[in-house]
């Protein structure tokens, strides 16, 4: 008798789970239409890169005929070729690279000791110097000019890419300093008091407590810096007047002006100048998307 009472009792047991599991939320019309409004979005977004690219590899014969959305007849690589040669790309491309990375390193590092010093230090005034950093990040780079041309001139750095990699690590640490000195102002004082029990001083506190846990925020502020300083034109092209020295969006200005372009090697010089970056991103993407969830400090 007993295993006929208990033959539905396990019955029930196994149905139960399957009356638990949870369906799947249907879409909404708010749904579709976000999810349209952002398929559009990207496209708009796509669409310029694409052009680029189906105009880098279309002879001048066939963007005449056909105009820029054709698709070319055949495999033209002769732009790409010609821009690599008249501007010796390598080049350009190892002083964009070598500036940009020394801005994003000497950056995240000035503004680690500058908001260490204003969000945890607690500087006198810290409200004031924080606001003083944000006007000095809102100037405009015309307004900068000449009297960063003439400094630059007397100290004798003028046309060498350390003047360029001097500028931007100041523009870009006034930011990074705002925006981590609101970070560090909220840093768990428990984590602090922890470690200064445990006799650690200011600078093992910064570099072993303070640095790692922020370490997503200075991740994706590294990304930021070295792809914004990499699409950089007004300074460049007038702090690096030698070829030798020149970046590679002032080599597609330059390039453009000194001769008679058409399009399609307009469009390989493009194409050229924006693979580099696409490629820093996409092999951090995962990084800036884990900066940018994992928020400030845990």
């Amino acid at each position: 008798m007993s295993t006929t009472l208990d033959r539905p009792r396990a019955d029930a047991r196994q149905a139960a789970p399957r009356t638990l599991k949870r369906q799947k939320p249907r879409k909404t019309v708010t749904d579709w239409v976000i999810l349209v409004v952002a398929i559009v979005i990207g496209v708009a977004i796509a669409f310029p890169f694409l052009l680029i690219l189906l105009n880098s590899f279309k002879s001048p014969a066939d963007y005449n005929s056909g105009g820029p959305l054709q698709l070319p007849t055949s495999f033209y690589t002769d732009g790409i070729v010609n821009f690599w040669n008249r501007v010796n790309f390598p080049e350009k491309l190892w002083n964009s690279f070598f500036i940009s990375g020394m801005v994003a390193i000497l950056s995240v590092v000035l503004s680690v000791l500058n908001a260490y010093a204003l969000g945890i230090g607690r500087v006198k005034a810290r409200t004031w110097i924080i606001v003083l950093f944000l006007l000095a990040n809102m100037l405009p780079q015309e307004a900068l000019l000449y009297p960063l041309y003439f400094m630059f001139k007397q100290v004798g750095l003028y046309d060498n890419v350390w003047a360029v990699i001097i500028i931007f690590t100041v523009i870009q640490s006034a930011f990074g300093t705002y925006l981590l000195s609101s970070v560090y102002g909220t840093f768990p004082k428990e984590v602090l008091e922890a470690a200064s029990l445990d006799g650690a001083g200011r600078w093992r506190i910064l570099w072993r407590v303070v640095v790692p846990i922020s370490r997503p925020t200075l991740s994706v502020l590294l990304i930021f810096f070295f792809i914004w300083t990499w699409n950089e034109f007004l300074i460049p092209l007038t702090f690096l007047v030698s070829n030798d020295n020149q970046t590679v969006p002032v080599a597609i200005s330059v390039l453009q002006g000194d001769r008679l372009m058409d399009v399609t090697t307009t469009s390989a010089s493009a194409l050229l100048g924006l693979i580099p970056t696409l490629i820093f991103f996409l092999i951090f993407q995962r990084t800036l998307t884990r900066g940018i969830t994992a928020g400030a400090v845990k």
